[in-house]
C-alpha cells in the first residue's frame, strides 16, 4: 500500500502498525504506509489484524491453485476481474485484504467500486480465502463483516481440516452451496464459475480445470457474457 498524498514529518514519526492497535481506517491507511516489510494486514471493526508467516503446504500451494482457477475464468469472461490480496474498503471504516477476489467491472454494473487512488472500494461479488491457522476468524468474524458489507459468494478452504466451504447470500445471510449430483460446486453470481472440490483438495489441477472448462463451455456462461456486455454498452 503506498499513499503519497500523506505528509511526513520527521518531527513526528509515525507509529508502525501493530497487531491489536484500535485505529479508524484512516490512522490504519497512515500506519500501513508508515510500517517498512508489511505483507498483510486488515482492520476488522477497527482492531488491527496481521498475518503471522505464512507457510508452503498449508497456505501458498493451496493459494496459487485457488489464484489458478479464478485465473481463468475472468480470461474467458469479459466485464469480470479478480485479484490476489487486494485491500478493500469496506463498510463501517473496514478494511479487508482477501487471499483472492472477484468482481465485476463496474462499467458492467457490479457493485464494487475503484477509487481514484486505485484502491478497491466497497463489497467484490466473490472472496476466497485460504485459512489454516485462521479458520475460526475467516468463519466468523470475516464471514460476518463480508455478509454485512454485500460480498455474494464467499469461498474458505480450510487446508488443516481438508474441506471447503462455499457461502452464497440470500436472504441476508450466508448459507453454504451445495454440490450437484456430481459433486461440482456451481456459482450463483458468476454462470460458468464450476468447481470440483474434491479434486481442488487433492491439488489435481488438471481436474480442476478441466471442470471450470466445461463450466465456461455452458449456455448458462454465454447467457451471462452476453449480459455483462449489454450492461457494458447501456
Amino acid at each position: 500500500m503506498l499513499r503519497t498524498d500523506r505528509p511526513r514529518s520527521e518531527h513526528h514519526p509515525i507509529p508502525s502498525l501493530q497487531p491489536g492497535d484500535h485505529l479508524t481506517r484512516d490512522e490504519f491507511e497512515r500506519r500501513y504506509d508508515a510500517t517498512p516489510g508489511l505483507k498483510k494486514a486488515e482492520l476488522i471493526n477497527g482492531v488491527v489484524y496481521m498475518a503471522p508467516p505464512v507457510s508452503f503446504g498449508w497456505h501458498r500451494e493451496p493459494h496459487i491453485h485457488l489464484a489458478g482457477w479464478l485465473w481463468v475464468y475472468p480470461a474467458h469472461t469479459q466485464g469480470v476481474r479478480g485479484g490476489a490480496d487486494s485491500s478493500v474498503r469496506m463498510i463501517d471504516a473496514n478494511m479487508t485484504q482477501p487471499d483472492i477476489l472477484l468482481f465485476i467491472d463496474p462499467a458492467s454494473g457490479g457493485q464494487l467500486r475503484i477509487g481514484e487512488d486505485d484502491y478497491l472500494e466497497g463489497a467484490p461479488e466473490f472472496v476466497g480465502e485460504i485459512a489454516a491457522t485462521s479458520a475460526g476468524y475467516d468463519l466468523h468474524t470475516k464471514l460476518d463483516l463480508y455478509r454485512r458489507s454485500g460480498v455474494k459468494e464467499y469461498l474458505v478452504w480450510r487446508t488443516f481440516d481438508g474441506e471447503i466451504d462455499w457461502f452464497v447470500a440470500r436472504g441476508g445471510q450466508f448459507q453454504r452451496l451445495i454440490p450437484d449430483v456430481s459433486g461440482v460446486l456451481r456459482s450463483e453470481v458468476f454462470s460458468g464459475l464450476w468447481l470440483d472440490a474434491a479434486r481442488l483438495l487433492k491439488s489435481d489441477a488438471a481436474g480442476v480445470l478441466n471442470t471450470l472448462q466445461a463450466g465456461l463451455a455452458s449456455p448458462e456462461h454465454a447467457a451471462f457474457v452476453q449480459r455483462l456486455a449489454a450492461s457494458c454498452q447501456a
